[in-house]
């Protein structure tokens, strides 16, 4: 061999190993846009701290997705890991009530997490990554809530970085659930993961027997969380709701979504005064069912003195420790023979509800989109954070260019 030949002949080693990647990809499907080689990604770096910083988009796998973002809300949660970090998760790209369109996916990806077909262009979300506890599933009888798995957006920082929503690109890695929502507007989109916490909550207020068709109801907190509650009672014809709240904003938007009375705590004083303005509101009786969406233990120990004997309450508020609360278990419990339920984050089946919960809402003309207040787009995250922390809005969200 002369060396005219075996130049040929490295050049031909050199040409096959360039399309090797090639080859190992071709099984990957991808939307034939452009894909950048890197995205940004909003990083908590320290309390109350985001940098923008550009990580590489990794190779996705067979079995994974690689989801252009598209917007996110800021939920309480991300409030306060924002404040405190009481995860102590930081650094971490956080966001985990967002949404967006596929571009690229592996071999493997056929359907989604309810069996719908998943293709290049559909809108997705992310519910949950399974760990290896084979309860959690979308038909598991015991309706166990994904509490203990790990969610997008609550991931400690690795090699990959893209794994929350406050970014321009998400990687979905196999074995995550994910949800078509090709049928969804972005807004309603950005609202269903704090929807599905709702529809989890009024499940589990309707396994005590007490909430039905013609029940008396009262919601205490009217922040988004409060006001999707009264959303979905409002769609499932229950009409008798009176809403709890400080702020008269709240109330009146309280009274948009189907509350049909309002109480303002702040116009009594103490206790007593302030469930017999929710007696009075409900003409002359006490709520046959409760709702506690504050977070604030002051609140929870109110919320027995607006309910019946016999009543009922699902306690929803505390998504974090937020402290002890003071109650006086016979007045408050036994003695009324309350039933009461608490609910944390939801279950798969759940989810797949919020979907036709969505759907209703904007069918019988309840204006849930407009509890997105405030768009930020992504480079300007510290402000929408400290808006937030402000209570200047109602859901702000992250919406990208």
């Amino acid at each position: 061999m002369d060396m005219n030949e075996k130049n040929i002949e490295e050049i031909v080693k050199q040409v096959l190993q360039g399309m090797t990647p090639k080859a190992v990809n071709s099984v990957t499907k991808t939307t034939g846009g452009a894909i950048p080689l890197k995205s940004k990604a909003a990083m908590l770096t320290a309390l109350e701290k985001y940098e923008i910083k550009e990580f590489p988009i990794p190779n996705i796998g067979d079995d994974d997705i690689l989801v252009k973002v598209e917007g996110c809300g800021i939920c309480g949660t991300d409030a306060h890991e924002f404040k405190r970090d009481p995860f102590g998760l930081i650094p971490l790209v956080l966001g985990h009530e967002g949404t967006g369109e596929i571009v690229k996916m592996g071999k493997n990806v056929k359907k989604d997490s309810a069996g719908k077909p998943l293709a290049l262009g559909d809108k997705i979300v992310t519910c949950m990554i399974f760990k290896d506890n084979p309860d959690i599933t979308m038909f598991d009888l015991n309706k166990q809530n994904v509490g203990g798995a790990d969610v997008y957006g609550l991931l400690p920082d690795d090699e990959i970085h893209l794994n929350g929503w406050f970014a321009d690109y998400l990687v979905v890695r196999g074995g995550s659930s994910v949800f078509n929502v090709s049928d969804l507007d972005l807004d309603s989109r950005i609202l269903i993961e704090p929807a599905a916490v709702l529809i989890h909550a009024v499940e589990r207020a309707k396994t005590t027997g007490i909430l039905r068709f013609n029940s008396r109801v009262v919601v205490q907190g009217c922040g988004p969380i409060g006001l999707l509650c009264i959303a979905i009672l409002r769609t499932m014809g229950i009409e008798n709701i009176v809403a709890v709240d400080g702020e008269q904003k709240r109330l009146d938007f309280a009274r948009e979504l189907g509350a049909e009375k309002s109480v303002n705590f702040k116009d009594h004083k103490g206790i007593e005064a302030l469930a017999e303005g929710v007696k009075n509101a409900f003409g002359g009786y006490l709520a046959d069912f409760a709702f506690q969406c504050t977070g604030s233990p002051v609140g929870h120990s109110n919320i027995y003195k607006f309910i019946r004997n016999g009543g009922g309450l699902c306690e929803l508020g505390f998504f974090i420790n937020g402290g002890d609360a003071t109650i006086n278990p016979h007045f408050d419990i036994c003695s009324k023979e309350l039933t009461v339920v608490g609910s944390w984050v939801y279950t798969l089946r759940d989810y797949a509800t919020t979907f036709d919960f969505l759907k209703r809402a904007k069918g019988i003309g309840l204006p849930i989109n407009k509890l997105i207040t405030h768009r930020f787009p992504l480079s300007q995250i510290n402000e929408a954070h400290q808006t937030n922390l402000r209570m200047e809005g109602l859901k702000i969200a992250i919406i990208n260019e």
